[in-house]
């Protein structure tokens, strides 16, 4: 078999995956639309306006972070750090701020802080050979310690009250953090679905080693993958900052399990090698859709936690019986 085969047949996407992403999508279309009918007719708040918008907003950060969790679940990793660097980013930010540095430059200099702490990530995986779930829980770790560190666990207020407009804006009726989020999701869906590198994320995902012997940058892969998703907790941490005012070092607290959720929900393969941007909105949208009805209906919020977990375990259950079916 020639090598331009060997590539063909190893990053090429399988046809029968493409009908049970779109089936699993569909499915969650419906789910979506019979639990907003639900709640449209069991209480007389959530179709309004107003808690639309705020379930918008309330979608649009655990939307970035989930879309940044996607890339790294594809390739069969996890990224448990993400919350911690919503905290530390937004601290950053606002200390600097505090400080007198210009916002935009402290926007540009939080970003990459976390991109940094992405490619630490991706070092420690890739070079030192530690698990993804241990160099990420390393991650959370020394991002929490830091951002408590920083402020002495206190939070940090932003004297700029323009930047803190930004969240409660909206342009034709969307929601600017919710437009944030459609912009990361386009820069997602075109690195994922139509760049090489996004081909290299599927095929390492779906077999590292096949993927190496096809020539695919392995190392750069890794590093791609932590980069992307360490950079989006850093967005989703701006964000953060821009709807409460404040840099909080306790913010983002189970974060990482809700974006974990969202992209597994949304129909990423914790096997690795399947997954998408869209379906990770859907579940993320999901995901805000029960908390906000919970809250609606006076529902104890743990509740919420038990439901996601039930759902990610029986996603979980199916995606393995068709990895059973494919073998």
């Amino acid at each position: 078999m020639s090598m331009n085969t060997t590539n063909e047949n190893t990053l090429a996407p399988r046809a029968g995956r493409i009908n049970v992403k779109m089936l699993m999508q569909l499915s969650l279309v419906a789910l979506l639309v019979v639990v907003w009918t639900l709640l449209s007719f069991t209480t007389t708040t959530f179709a309004t306006s107003g808690n639309i918008t705020n379930l918008l907003r309330q979608t649009a950060i655990g939307g970035v972070l989930a879309i940044g969790q996607t890339f790294v679940i594809i390739t069969a990793g996890i990224d448990l750090s993400v919350g911690s660097l919503v905290a530390v980013t937004g601290v950053s930010l606002a200390l600097m701020v505090s400080h007198g540095v210009p916002l935009t430059l402290a926007i540009v200099l939080a970003l990459l802080l976390g991109l940094a702490a992405g490619l630490i990530n991706g070092f420690a995986i890739h070079k030192l050979g530690l698990p993804p779930f241990i160099a990420t829980l390393a991650m959370l770790s020394v991002a929490r310690g830091s951002a408590l560190l920083l402020t002495g666990g206190q939070s940090i207020s932003m004297p700029t009250s323009g930047f803190t407009a930004f969240s409660t804006t909206s342009v034709w009726g969307v929601p600017s953090l919710f437009l944030v989020l459609l912009l990361v999701a386009v820069v997602g869906w075109v690195l994922l679905h139509r760049s090489r590198w996004g081909r290299y994320v599927f095929a390492y995902g779906s077999n590292k080693e096949a993927a190496r012997l096809s020539g695919v940058n392995i190392g750069g892969v890794v590093y791609f993958v932590y980069g992307f998703s360490a950079l989006c907790a850093a967005i989703a941490g701006v964000l953060v900052v821009s709807r409460i005012g404040v840099g909080v070092p306790t913010a983002g607290t189970g974060y990482e399990l809700d974006s974990i959720a969202a992209s597994v929900i949304g129909g990423a393969s914790l096997f690795g090698g399947a997954g998408g941007i869209f379906g990770t909105i859907l579940g993320a949208l999901l995901i805000t859709t029960i908390s906000n009805g919970a809250n609606l209906l006076n529902v104890d919020p743990f509740w919420q936690q038990i439901i996601t977990g039930l759902l990610i375990a029986v996603i979980v259950f199916l995606d393995q019986l068709r990895k059973r079916r494919e073998a």
